[in-house]
């Protein structure tokens, strides 16, 4: 079931949303148990065939977690079973993700031809990186003690379970206990729906709107040079779009039922270097790698040369992650050594005297965003050869088109372009602070009528751009 569906927007979240809050007048338990239900029901709306396996993960992991919190094991044994728990999720996720691509490869190299076809669950890479990283920090001390049903909506809590933010228990489960989240806030209802329609407009108008510009790189069989960057540029400003409509949409309906999600996606193509852009794009999955990948490594702890090591070997597990192909690899190959030369360089050189540090900023902002759209380019393309004709093109500019169609593309790339590096984002426009709990805090959004009239335009917008199928890109993460 898709957020941007009219089954979603019109039954399914009206009625969850209802049985919620009249539950909630009755019980501060039966409202959890409700929403965990209504998640499933989510989940398997589409992806039916897997909910015993979503089911079973749950249970593996909160088998293990229990261990770990509270059996009194001797270290050895306690070391042993979160190495049990960890390997039996990635156990699972690599016979779904990548034994295809495995097989893939060992034909290519052997001559083989060995069939596998598996499907992929939906959203297996989310559910199953928010539990790993709840067994770590059951290990080292730092979970308490939850209940089955609270621990089970963290897991399922359908606005994040598809396509995330990967959300951390510390955030999430406090919420889940608390008895004031079971009663509706209208400022918070009010808030949620307006952040919702914002991510509504940005996916059905604005991300499917430049959709067809997409293929004048990557379904050309000689882009020119024009082509190849309308289309790596119009695929840029898709995936800009398509993943922050989301983000906002998960945000606006978790709002409405009073619960936070943390920020996901922070106007990541103003950054002005690619270490920051990081701090802004996917930032959860950020966060992650680094605190559960990259500093188990060693992080930066053991010298510069280990520290560029630990980067790319992050990186390539980064890319491995969004998908079982080597154009991944090669993607996070690319943000891997972006991230190393980037810290060489705040390493090699001095302190920017206070006259260059406007126009060296300048700089770095052009140069973040030309690497990451030529990274981009992999990311999309079906094979890496393919790729790499488009990025050739991009490189020579002998050969232009430049007729009718090129022109209007320019145009209309060129009012993305304003929108993405001009206009505020939406956690700017509605103020909203997941740490703090608070949203709307400096704009009285009761009594802005424009702001109400705007997001109620956008939703009128959103919903008549639904198109019959459009999933979000991330969906197949």
């Amino acid at each position: 079931m898709l957020f941007n569906s009219y089954p979603f927007i019109l039954a399914f979240l009206p009625a969850v949303w209802i049985g919620y809050f009249w539950l909630g007048r009755r019980s501060n338990l039966t409202p959890v148990i409700w929403l965990g239900l209504a998640s499933l029901a989510f989940y398997a709306f589409g992806s039916w065939q897997f909910l015993g396996l979503l089911l079973g993960s749950i249970g593996f992991n909160y088998g293990i977690g229990w261990l770990l919190i509270r059996a009194r094991l001797s270290p050895a044994r306690r070391r042993a079973a979160l190495i049990v728990g960890v390997a039996g999720d990635l156990l699972v996720l690599g016979i779904f993700k990548y034994a295809g691509f495995a097989v893939e490869n060992f034909n290519a190299l052997f001559g083989t031809g060995i069939a596998l076809h598996i499907l992929l669950p939906v959203g297996i890479s989310f559910y199953t990186f928010t539990q790993i990283a709840f067994l770590v920090d059951a290990y080292r001390g730092q979970v308490a003690a939850y209940a089955l049903p609270h621990y089970a909506l963290f897991v399922t809590y359908f606005p994040h379970l598809i396509a995330g933010p990967i959300l951390h228990h510390k955030d999430m489960i406090p919420q889940f206990e608390r008895e004031e989240t079971k009663h509706p806030h209208a400022h918070l209802i009010l808030c949620g729906l307006i952040i919702f329609a914002i991510g509504l407009f940005k996916k059905t108008c604005l991300a499917d709107g430049i959709q067809p510009l997409v293929a004048f790189a990557f379904e050309a069989r000689s882009p020119t040079f024009d082509q190849a960057w309308l289309g790596a540029l119009a695929y840029t400003f898709q995936l800009y779009f398509d993943f922050s409509g989301y983000s906002d949409m998960a945000i606006g309906i978790s709002l409405m039922f009073g619960i936070f999600l943390p920020v996901n996606f922070n106007s990541p193509y103003k950054a002005t270097s690619i270490v920051e852009f990081w701090r802004r794009w996917h930032m959860t999955l950020s966060q992650f790698l680094r605190d559960y990948l990259y500093i188990p490594l060693g992080g930066n702890r053991r010298g510069r040369l280990l520290r560029y090591v630990n980067l790319i070997i992050t990186m390539l597990l980064g890319g491995l992650w969004h998908g079982a192909a080597w154009t991944f690899v090669v993607w996070g190959a690319l943000h891997g050594a972006y991230l190393c030369i980037n810290h060489a360089f705040n390493a090699l050189v001095p302190k920017m005297p206070p006259v260059l540090v406007r126009p060296a900023r300048a700089a770095g902002f052009v140069l973040t965003f030309l690497a990451v759209v030529v990274a981009w380019v992999f990311f999309r393309a079906e094979r890496i050869e393919w790729a790499l004709r488009i990025i050739f093109a991009m490189t020579d500019p002998t050969q232009v088109a430049f007729g009718r169609e090129e022109i209007a593309a320019l145009v209309l790339v060129s009012i993305y372009a304003m929108l993405v590096f001009l206009a505020p984002n939406t956690q700017e426009i509605m103020g909203y602070d997941h740490r703090k709990r608070a949203v709307g805090v400096d704009i009285a959004v009761e009594k802005s009528p424009l702001l109400i009239y705007g997001a109620a335009a956008a939703l009128a917008f959103g919903i008549l751009g639904i198109q019959s199928h459009s999933e979000f890109i991330y969906f197949r993460f």
